[in-house]
């Protein structure tokens, strides 16, 4: 593989785009020093940018794409829907279709609603748990992330973590005086919050495996102890599996650890490569939206036909290869945790290297990362070294410490050997530099 130039191209562009754009990009979370490449096209484990340059991709769009780029399947069956009409602003059989997917595979859907974005998910089953309950406040864990609206938008991780206070200016006090935030993985701070407050919380939101302040993964027992207290307690449990629905396993973290919530949010992966999400769960909770119940929730574009038709093929062939695709995942994953831990050692680097299903991510710490506050005492600087020297290397991964890096199914034993030699590379690079407190 030839060395990206990473030139004028993407310069020019980010040059343009910060005229138009803030900061030159649509999400925060895109943005890296000097300036980040510009993509021409994808396909497999691939991405080619503006500049004729080649990178193996282990961001796979922040989780999106767990069968890769320019998957044949879904761009077949959305090239024959772009035929027949891509909006109508009238029901289709393909949303029907895609629901019962969902419901089949999720253990705490028995009804849904389809929307746009994982953002519009968490917000409309938090007010679905409200509207069920009668009750205000929401708890919610430091650092998971939950989409960009007021209510979750305090400690959060994701951009939030890297680019400035995870309390957004713009969001009014008033409004999270009703969001109760504590440490993720912390058994008495749970067990005295729940009791404490449990009269007024309508819900628990929570990512039960945390992908965007890193991938930091639920202590023994802390995700059952979490259920017992909230059915103990009658609070609405929501798992937010916008990332790891359908990544874990076809049912997301409630099959993988034998648990079942009483809400879930669906995204990413739900849509390949399209914009779709959903949230659901008991039918006596969603049987209060609108137009059967009072809660309203709308959307022009809520499972349009060309979203459907991607998430059902998706889907299928996930439900199609389960047998096959998800231990083979962990595999190719659990190879390159391995390795990236090795060689940290190797290179006398300070580093927890997390790993789980088809994410990993390494820390460059000395100390364990079971939370928000042991993952921002990684050094980031570190990380920025070992993030450009793999670019250098024709190896792309999300550009900030606070990200997870995800497998696909499209990634060869090529790649994988390619990207080997890349983290030796950037392990050496890491190295060099003089550890910041």
């Amino acid at each position: 593989m030839v060395e990206p130039k990473l030139s004028s191209k993407s310069k020019e562009l980010f040059e343009r785009a910060k005229k138009v754009l803030p900061g030159g990009v649509n999400s925060p979370v895109r943005a890296f020093e000097p300036y980040p490449f510009f993509v021409n096209r994808a396909k497999g484990s691939r991405l080619y940018s503006v500049d004729g340059d080649s990178f193996i991709d282990y961001c796979m769009a922040y989780g999106a794409l767990l069968l890769g780029h320019a998957y044949s399947e879904v761009v077949n069956a959305v090239e024959a829907q772009l035929r027949k009409g891509t909006l109508y602003g009238a029901p289709t059989a393909l949303e029907i279709d895609l629901a019962e997917l969902v419901q089949k595979a999720s253990p705490c859907v028995e009804m849904l609603r389809l929307v746009n974005s994982g953002t519009e998910a968490t917000m409309h089953a938090i007010r679905a748990a409200r509207g069920f309950s009668g009750k205000k406040k929401i708890i919610k864990f430091e650092g998971c992330y939950h989409g960009a609206h007021d209510n979750v938008l305090v400690k959060a991780g994701s951009g939030a973590t890297t680019f400035g206070s995870p309390t957004s200016p713009g969001i009014p006090e008033e409004t999270t005086q009703n969001t109760i935030v504590i440490p993720y993985n912390n058994f008495q701070a749970l067990e005295e919050t729940i009791k404490r407050e449990s009269h007024d919380v309508a819900a628990v939101i929570i990512e039960p495996v945390l992908g965007n302040a890193g991938l930091i993964l639920p202590m023994k027992d802390y995700l059952r102890y979490l259920r017992k207290l909230t059915e103990e307690y009658g609070i609405i449990l929501i798992f937010d599996e916008i990332i790891t629905g359908f990544r874990l396993a076809v049912g997301g973290a409630q099959e993988y650890y034998n648990l079942k919530a009483d809400m879930a949010t669906l995204g990413k992966i739900l849509g390949g490569g399209f914009t779709i999400a959903a949230f659901g769960g008991r039918k006596e909770i969603m049987q209060n939206m609108s137009p059967l119940g009072k809660v309203y929730q709308a959307g022009t574009f809520s499972g349009n036909p060309v979203s459907a038709i991607a998430g059902c093929t998706t889907l299928q062939a996930l439900i199609r290869g389960k047998n096959e695709i998800y231990p083979k995942l962990e595999k190719n994953c659990t190879y390159l945790k391995k390795t990236l831990a090795d060689l940290a050692v190797d290179y006398c680097v300070e580093a927890q290297v997390h790993s789980i299903a088809s994410m990993f991510q390494v820390f460059f710490s000395s100390q364990p990362v079971v939370d928000y506050a042991s993952a921002k005492l990684s050094d980031t600087k570190r990380f920025q070294a070992y993030f450009q020297e793999l670019l250098r290397q024709g190896v792309f991964i999300p550009p900030s410490q606070f990200e997870t890096c995800f497998v696909a199914t499209a990634h060869t034993e090529e790649d994988l050997a390619h990207t080997i030699n890349a983290f030796d590379k950037a392990l050496h690079a890491a190295s060099t530099i003089k550890r910041t407190d």
